[in-house]
């Protein structure tokens, strides 16, 4: 009760400091993994702080914002987002990816902008504070464990691991714990171990059902008890003190003491969100990691209707993120003429999603975004026919090399039909995926990083707020 008090009077102080003084923006920045949540940031400060690529930001292109500066940020308890690290890394002589995120970090950027209206002549510039709030999308799909019960979670997890090649040692240490009425500690953490190893298997091949996202990322509570468990198949009837029942003890720990604290301490305190998603990568996948994609959207998506979920009507105190962007990142490795394409692959996905989670309250939108532009595009002729591609360093050898990933279809039913139905493989089509390497950059004064409709990304998050 104490604690809810203490959010209610802290909510009344933001909004009453807001409205007459400085107001805040939150913007929570997330992502599955490799979706260039670092890159992200850096590139939106970046480019907020030398704005001559930011054109699509009305703020900006009315000439309203005067200056842009970083500030310490508000929360002392919270690692501080590296920018400078990061941005180093991503302007330096040979260009390199930064590393990505491990755990919540924050940034604050303030700027100044005049006011419009009939005052904005008598009244001077001011200050509005961006707090840029990065955490990992992992984290955010455990959301969906607060309504699931440990047997349903493990039926969940048994039936797609099932389908999968990396689970196959683990299942077989599942199979052989069921039933047990006695064990040890040992016992318990190598059954979780190779939970664990599978989890991480799973996520270097581009699956995106990673629950919990704790195991990947444990940080301070690494080996403890609330992070060691793994799914089992259900026994009716399972004995007080058998494993079954301490596996579900310990999963029930893990929503109380890692879960919940999550959203009630960061998330709900978020206004704005932006969601990355590296959507060609599952289209590479196949339709199965397409459909993965889409139930992880959908997963997502319930974070942000707190009305149906009890849970998190009381973390969240009532409070709606106001906006959300689902943003498809690495729109540099397709040719310009196919970002529409891929647009609409992410809007069906987003309405799909939405469809699928009930999902009403918040101002929702997809793009294709590239936060640093790692290509060049060019035509070719290949076998007599002129080709779109795009040229970039290889990550893997630094050689020049052309791209042409195959042709996103206009029709994303195309792709939806066939994941929804679980096929093995695209039936008219292979998708190529390389990874570059960030090019070389020679910015002019006043330049931000190159990149693809960042500028468009930060107008839908905090373009009404300048």
């Amino acid at each position: 009760m104490a604690e809810g008090v203490t959010r209610r009077v802290e909510a009344v102080g933001d909004s009453i400091s807001g409205t007459f003084f400085e107001p805040v923006i939150r913007l929570g920045v997330t992502g599955l993994a490799r979706s260039g949540k670092t890159v992200f940031i850096t590139s939106l400060v970046a480019n907020l702080m030398d704005r001559a690529r930011m054109t699509q930001l009305v703020a900006q292109a009315d000439g309203r914002i005067v200056t842009a500066y970083l500030q310490p940020q508000p929360d002392d308890t919270i690692p501080r987002f590296d920018y400078e690290t990061h941005l180093a890394a991503i302007t330096a002589a040979e260009p390199f990816w930064p590393e990505s995120t491990r755990t919540v970090s924050e940034l604050r950027l303030s700027l100044k902008v005049r006011p419009t209206g009939l005052l904005g002549g008598f009244s001077g510039p001011r200050t509005i504070h961006l707090d840029i709030v990065d955490y990992p999308g992992e984290w955010l799909l455990d959301l969906g464990l607060l309504e699931k019960s440990y047997a349903k979670w493990s039926r969940d997890v048994l039936d797609w691991a099932e389908k999968r090649d990396e689970a196959r040692d683990f299942l077989a240490a599942a199979d052989a714990a069921r039933g047990r009425e006695t064990w040890e500690e040992p016992d318990a953490r190598a059954l979780s171990d190779a939970y664990k190893a599978y989890l991480v298997a799973a996520r270097e091949a581009g699956h995106a059902d990673i629950t919990p996202g704790r195991f990947l990322l444990p940080g301070e509570m690494e080996g403890s008890p609330a992070l060691t468990f793994a799914p089992l198949p259900v026994e009716e009837n399972a004995p007080r003190k058998g494993l079954w029942r301490e596996m579900e003890r310990r999963f029930e720990a893990y929503k109380d003491r890692v879960v919940k604290p999550f959203f009630r301490d960061h998330f709900s305190r978020i206004d704005r969100q932006v969601v990355l998603v590296d959507a060609l990568s599952a289209i590479h996948g196949g339709p199965q990691a397409v459909e993965e994609l889409r139930r992880a959207m959908a997963d997502i998506l319930g974070a942000f209707r707190p009305g149906r979920n009890r849970f998190l009507t009381s973390l969240l105190m009532g409070k709606r993120v106001e906006k959300i962007l689902f943003a498809a990142t690495k729109a540099d490795h397709l040719h310009h003429t196919q970002h529409g394409r891929l647009t609409a692959i992410m809007e069906a996905l987003l309405r799909d999603a939405s469809d699928r989670a009930a999902f009403a309250g918040a101002e929702t939108a997809a793009m294709s975004i590239a936060a640093l532009r790692a290509t060049v595009e060019e035509t070719v002729s290949h076998n007599g026919a002129e080709v779109d591609c795009v040229r970039g360093r290889l990550l893997s050898t630094g050689r020049q090399a052309a791209l042409y990933p195959g042709e996103l279809p206009e029709d994303p039913k195309r792709l939806l039909n066939p994941a929804r139905s679980l096929a093995e493989h695209w039936l008219d089509a292979d998708y190529n995926v390389m990874a570059f390497a960030p090019a070389p950059l020679r910015l002019k004064p006043g330049e931000g990083p190159p990149h693809i409709r960042l500028d468009r990304a930060a107008q839908f998050l905090i373009g009404d707020r300048l």
